[in-house]
Formats: structure tokens, C-alpha cells, sequence
């Protein structure tokens, strides 16, 4: 019998069966060799179970059900992809060995594990366990495949995670939700990344500017000139400010201290995914997503880059050969030059800035691969070009400089310069364009709140502490505190990742060092939850919290569960959840530890008085609403387009009053463009919860003499139209499709096929 390879994705497998049968069979969702079948699942092809699958009472949401706690999990394929899992279990009946050849990490582990649960597979199992998908990391991690059972306290973790998880946000969102008749998601990462947001914008609000008064003074010594800023308490009072430019402008002044120090500035750190999702925000104003999808492009098509969702940023011992072929083949290629100006003895086992084993958990940094690129797109190449410099940088020595600091003292005021000299660029030459040219040219940096300034010079600079200077010139100049800056999705994945570095608990503190809310490779996802349920949007690059976003906080807070908005508990399960990948505590014994935190939750919010609906929706928002609705009225203007908007709202709301109590199970998010409402089940129809916000969108249940299912439902939303349908008409059968033909009402219509006699 043969061995069947489970990949995670079909690039995946397709790549394996080339290095390992290499004249398999191509049999559209496998491949088939002499000794390999290898398939593939497409991420999850099962789940945990909805509340339903346990109680049919659970389908509409009553706060008196809560809370949920299912004894034994169940797991649900996905309809999507049900094909494909069946297809693996027949596969499997011609196979006496299987190989998880699912991602190496954590999720990878537990997508093989739900499919070896659901399809009752009982032959052994290896784990190939690679961090990038070359011929040669292939081909080696078959000649080393490890035993599954290493593996077993990872899958137990996982599984702790997602069924955590589960407990977590089904029961607090549902709680939540009834008890304020407004879809309020709740989820254990979610939530305090919701607050991390929600405290920066009050912060930015409550910020009261102050007015103060900085002193610049000019000063000369031969041809040499150089600026000095005033040292002294912040000063408020203008008079007092221009007294002492007026006093010190014109008259001459001696240098009381110089001091000159030689610095070095090493390269930035290998990338890890946050890293460079950081990076791109920054430098092309990617969203975490987006880069995210893009390294996955170049891990699993491309082949160019390491496994992405990484949270390493170092290489173990066995990296370094595989670094140095690398920049070899880099001589090769456009990076030819910064390539062969790289010194491959600057990269060995013994530097720690890149070679620590002891940081490096599943995966290392991300790295090139020796697979040269093909055809990249512009947004490819713009992150395979980050992932390229930050490699090299490492081949070059240190950028160094002098750093010269003086103070001048000028009619007994005080005035400091920093000045920094660059001697060599060292690695800098690896930064792209525009940075590279900062690097070696002037400009003002900074250095932190009070805005010291240091002036980065590529020339000597020599001055005589023994000889007097004149101050040519000295101004003040109004300036004022600035409040701190909203978050943009760059700075916001760095406030994930140090989350929890303020914690008191020191042990819970340690726990979240390396971790921080969410992993590496679901922050994003995080992040667009977030925007999908209507918390947070987006002003250009800035992120802002939503009224909905703002009162989700304070209804968790008030309810006295803030540990939910807190990275506190997010640091005490990623502990746990270590502990249990570490075979040093019990997934049992966690899992109740959950089991008993979900029943306080609901106690809380039991006795929370419910809130008004108004506390959900500001009022720039409702003239929103109102807006869109006259917008997309097909072109009327005046009292018939107002008329149509009121109409739209009227009838959204007719549906929404049949809404049974505690039925507010979201279906799917509304179609309608900004909307950011969801589609819910009334008795009548299904109608959006923001119907109150103007919102008109609504699906009747009947239609043409059909009732509309929730499987109909979901196939307009996300198709436009039903599959063929039977439809009776004087006598006659017609085959018809019902079409979704206006995403901003619900408006429906049937596209006929060709009639049959009866």
C-alpha cells in the first residue's frame, strides 16, 4: 500500500509531489505516484460545531439558555470544502501510512488533527516538519520525518486554544448581545486589542495641549556654524522666552563642555511576520492582511521566501550554510551589487544578533530561498524586496559615527548641539532609495519628547573648545504639547506584540514576552474582525474607534469583567497553553479553569441594566444612514428620494419588529456598501441590525411562491443568486433562478431558464 501526504494547501502539496513523485498522476484534488498519494485540505475543512448542534433551542439567542458549555466538542466540516475532506478519507482506505505535512506550527498541527478525528484514521502517522517549501528542505524533511507522537502535547494545546476560544466568545457575544439587543462580538484577543484602541482615542480627546516656548540660538566659530537649543524648565511665558533670545543674540559665548564619542549602529533584526507587516504599513501603507497574504504568495507559490508566520526573529545553527549559498546566488541577480559588497564571514554561528537558537520556536526569521523569482507583481516585489535588504544588511558591518555633544553658554544661558558624524554607512547601503540617501545625509532626528535635535552630518566636524563662539542669531518659537498618535495598523500590531509588557504580575508578564496578543499570524485576521463587526474604521492610515466600538468597552468594563479588555488573560493562557505544547500542565484542568470564568461572565451581565439603543450610534452616523439612503434611491432628488429612504427604513424595520426575543443570530455581514450591519432572522424576513441607522436592506422569506431557507440566503449574498428552481405557471414548469439585482435593498427577481412542458 502507499503513504498518503496530507499538505495544507494545494501549492503545498502540489510543490511536495513534485520534489517526492515527481511523475504523479495529476488527479485534480491529488496526486498520485509510485509510492506517494499526496493531497491537501484548503486551511480548515472542519470546525468547531455551532451551539445548534448540541440543543435546537440554541438557533434563536435567549440569554436564559446561557451559559453554553458543551461537554464534549463537536466538530462540522465545512460545506465549502466537504468534497475535498471526502475526498481524503477515500484516499486514505488505499493508504497503510500518512505523513501531516500540514503548515509546522501550532494551527497546522490542529488542522490534521480535526481531520484524523472526522474521518476515524487509524494508520501511523509521521510529522514533516520544514520551514520552507525548496526541493532541497523537502526532500530532507523526508529523509527526517518525525514520529506524530512528538507532537501530541501541540495538538493538545491547540485544541485547548480553539475550544477556549469557543466558550469565550460564544457565550460572552451572545450575553452581551441579548442583553443589549445590539450585536456585540466578544472574543479573548479581539476585545483587548478593541480596548488598546478604544484608551489611545480617549487619550487623544482628554489631551489638553499646553503652549511653550523653545529657544534656537545660531552660533559661529570661523566657517564652522551649528545650532544650540536652550536648556532649561519649559517655559510658558513668551516675555521671559524672547527676553532671553533678545539677550544672548549678537553677543559672544564659550564653550563649556565637548564632548566626542564613537557609536555604532548595528543592522535591524531579521524579519518575523509582525515585523514586516510593520514595515509595509510604514513604508506602502499595507494592511497587516494584505502583507500577509503577499509573504504567503511568495512562501507557497513563488517559493522565494521561508515559512512567513513566524514570530522569530533569529536562525538556529543549521541556517547559516543555507544564508551563505543564498547571497551567492544573490551575485546573480539585480542585487548583484549590494550582494558582492556583502562578507560572508560577518554571519556565523557566533553572532547572536542572528544565529540564536534559543529564540527560535517552530520557525525561523523569514529568509530568501535560493529560488531565484519569476514574474512577481509590484506589491510582491515591493515585500520580497524588504525580505531581501534586511538579509544582506546583516553581511555588512556596523554603520558607524562620532557623536559630538556641546554645550554653550552664552550671558549665563545654557544651549546644547548634538551633532552626529557618519564615518561609514556600513549596512545602511542595503536600505532602499530615499532611506539609503537619509542615512548619509543631513537632516534633523527627534531624539524624543521635548524634541532634542541631533543633526546628522556626512562631513568632519571640527570646532576649538578653547576659542569663543558668536551667536549670529537666537529665536523662540511657539510650540505645543502634541497628543499622542492614533494608531495605524503598523503601530497597532507593535501594541499586540509588547501587550502585557506592563503587567505587574511578573510571571504573566514573562509569559506574554514573546507573545503579546494573538500570534503572528492572526493579528491580522484580528484586525479585520474588528472593522467587519463595526468597531473600528479607517481614516486613511489612521485607525478610529466607532460609537458601537467605544460602548462594546464600556458595557465590558462596567459589566466588571474587564479582564476581557485586558492582556492579562491573554498572558495567563498563552502560559498555560505553553505549558500544556510543554507536556507541563493539563489540558483538563484549563479547560475548567474556562468552563468556570465563562459562568461568572454571564452572572455579571445578568445584572447589568440593559443599555439605550442611542448609546450605540453617534450622530454623525445616523446622517450617514440617512445619506446612503437618498444616495441609492436611483437617481431621485428632493421629497421623492427622502420619501424612498424613509420607505427603505420603514420596511427594514417592519422586518426587524418580528425579530422574536433573543433571535439575533448574525447570518451574514449586510451587503450593503459601508454599511457594516448584519444580516439576522426575523419571523418575516431577514433584515439588517442597523436598520435604526438607516439601513433599509431586507429579504423576505417568501418570494415567486418559495420560501427563502437560510442555504438560499447565503447563496444570494455571496453568489447574487440561487441555484435552479422549479416555479409553477399556468400549467407549466419554468426553471428559474431567484437573482439578488439590488445589494442596497434586498430587491429580488427571478432570471428565467428555458420552460419545460409538463
Amino acid at each position: 500500500m502507499k503513504t498518503l501526504v496530507i499538505a495544507e494547501k494545494p501549492d503545498m502539496g502540489r510543490t511536495i509531489a513534485a520534489v517526492i513523485e515527481p511523475k504523479a498522476k495529476n488527479h485534480r484534488s491529488y496526486l498520485e505516484g509510485e509510492r506517494y498519494i499526496i493531497t491537501w485540505a484548503i486551511g480548515h475543512l472542519l470546525g468547531l460545531a455551532e451551539p445548534d448542534a448540541y440543543d435546537e433551542k440554541y438557533k434563536r439567542w435567549n440569554f436564559n439558555d446561557l451559559p453554553i458549555l458543551p461537554d464534549r466538542f463537536k466538530i462540522v466540516p465545512n460545506p465549502r470544502t466537504k468534497d475535498q475532506l471526502k475526498t481524503i478519507g477515500e484516499l486514505a482506505k488505499r493508504c497503510d501510512t500518512i505523513v501531516n505535512a500540514c503548515d509546522a506550527a501550532r494551527e497546522g498541527q490542529y488542522i490534521f488533527a480535526l481531520i484524523q478525528q472526522q474521518l476515524k484514521l487509524t494508520q501511523p502517522v509521521k510529522r514533516l516538519w520544514i520551514s520552507d517549501l525548496t526541493n532541497e528542505s523537502i526532500a530532507k524533511g523526508f529523509a527526517e520525518l518525525h514520529e506524530a507522537s512528538e507532537f501530541e502535547n501541540l495538538t493538545q494545546a491547540a485544541r485547548a486554544r480553539s475550544e477556549a476560544d469557543w466558550l469565550i466568545g460564544m457565550n460572552a457575544t451572545r450575553a452581551f448581545t441579548t442583553k443589549h439587543r445590539e450585536l456585540l462580538s466578544v472574543g479573548r484577543v479581539q476585545t483587548p486589542v478593541l480596548a488598546l484602541i478604544y484608551d489611545r482615542q480617549k487619550e487623544i480627546e482628554n489631551f489638553d495641549s499646553l503652549t511653550y516656548y523653545e529657544i534656537k540660538a545660531e552660533f559661529k566659530q570661523d566657517t564652522r556654524m551649528y545650532t544650540g537649543s536652550w536648556q532649561g524648565d519649559r517655559l510658558t511665558d513668551k516675555e521671559k522666552a524672547e527676553a532671553i533670545a533678545k539677550k544672548v543674540r549678537g553677543k559672544e559665548g564659550r564653550i563649556t563642555e565637548y564632548e566626542v564619542k564613537d557609536t555604532k549602529e548595528y543592522p535591524y533584526k531579521l524579519y518575523d511576520l509582525t515585523l514586516l507587516q510593520r514595515e509595509a504599513n510604514a513604508k506602502f501603507g499595507y494592511s497587516a492582511k494584505k502583507t500577509l497574504d503577499i509573504a504567503q504568495a511568495l512562501y507557497e507559490r513563488h517559493k522565494v521566501i521561508s515559512y512567513p508566520r513566524t514570530s522569530s526573529n533569529y536562525v538556529t545553527e543549521q541556517n547559516i550554510d543555507g544564508m551563505h549559498k543564498v547571497l551567492h546566488m544573490l551575485k546573480s541577480s539585480s542585487y548583484k551589487e549590494l550582494a558582492e559588497g556583502g562578507r560572508p564571514n560577518l554571519v556565523h554561528v557566533g553572532n547572536k544578533a542572528v544565529c540564536n537558537p534559543s529564540r527560535v520556536e517552530d520557525h525561523h526569521a523569514i529568509l530568501p530561498t535560493l529560488r531565484r523569482p519569476g514574474t512577481l507583481s509590484k506589491e510582491e516585489q515591493n515585500i520580497y524586496d524588504l525580505v531581501i535588504r534586511r538579509f544582506l544588511s546583516h553581511f555588512y558591518p556596523a554603520a558607524e559615527y562620532k557623536q559630538h555633544t556641546v554645550l554653550t553658554e552664552v550671558e549665563g544661558e545654557t544651549f546644547k548641539t548634538n551633532v552626529k558624524e557618519l564615518l561609514s554607512l556600513g549596512w545602511k547601503v542595503c536600505l532602499p532609495g530615499d532611506d539609503g540617501a537619509k542615512a548619509g545625509k543631513g537632516r534633523a532626528k527627534k531624539k524624543d519628547e521635548e524634541e532634542e535635535t541631533e543633526e546628522l552630518i556626512s562631513e568632519p566636524f571640527e570646532i576649538d573648545r578653547n576659542r569663543p563662539v558668536q551667536c549670529t542669531d537666537a529665536e523662540a518659537k511657539e510650540k505645543a504639547t502634541q497628543p499622542p498618535k492614533h494608531y495605524t495598523e503598523g503601530t497597532l500590531l507593535k501594541a499586540m506584540e509588547s501587550a502585557g509588557k506592563n503587567l505587574e504580575n511578573e510571571e504573566l508578564r514573562e509569559a506574554m514576552k514573546d507573545a503579546g496578543l494573538g500570534t503572528p499570524a492572526t493579528r491580522a485576521a484580528t484586525i479585520e474582525r474588528l472593522k467587519n463587526v463595526g468597531y473600528i474604521t479607517m481614516q486613511g492610515k489612521k485607525i478610529t474607534v466607532t460609537q458601537k466600538g467605544r460602548t462594546a468597552v464600556e458595557l465590558i468594563r462596567r459589566a466588571g469583567v474587564e479582564l476581557l479588555t485586558s492582556p492579562e488573560m491573554t498572558g495567563q493562557w498563552e502560559r498555560r497553553l505553553y505549558q500544556i505544547s510543554k507536556g507541563e500542565a493539563a489540558r483538563e484542568q484549563f479547560m475548567e479553569n474556562v468552563r468556570r470564568f465563562t459562568i461568572s461572565i454571564i452572572e455579571k451581565v445578568r445584572t447589568q441594566q440593559k443599555a439605550d439603543a442611542s448609546m450605540f450610534t453617534s450622530a454623525e452616523t445616523e446622517k450617514g444612514g440617512r445619506r446612503g439612503s437618498r444616495s441609492s434611491s436611483g437617481g431621485k432628488t428632493g421629497r421623492s428620494a427622502a420619501a424612498s429612504g424613509a420607505s427603505e427604513r420603514r420596511t427594514a424595520q417592519a422586518a426587524a419588529k418580528q425579530l422574536p426575543a433573543g433571535s439575533l443570530q448574525p447570518l451574514a455581514p449586510c451587503p450593503r456598501e459601508g454599511c457594516g450591519g448584519q444580516i439576522i432572522e426575523g419571523r418575516k424576513g431577514y433584515g439588517c441590525t442597523h436598520y435604526k441607522q438607516g439601513c433599509g436592506f431586507v429579504i423576505w422569506k417568501e418570494f415567486g411562491g418559495k420560501k427563502i431557507s437560510p442555504a438560499m440566503l447565503n447563496a444570494l449574498l455571496t453568489k447574487g443568486q440561487t441555484q435552479l428552481l422549479t416555479f409553477k405557471r399556468e400549467g407549466s414548469e419554468v426553471k428559474a433562478r431567484i437573482a439578488l439585482v439590488d445589494r442596497t435593498s434586498g430587491k429580488l427577481e427571478l432570471m428565467e431558464a428555458e420552460p419545460s412542458r409538463t
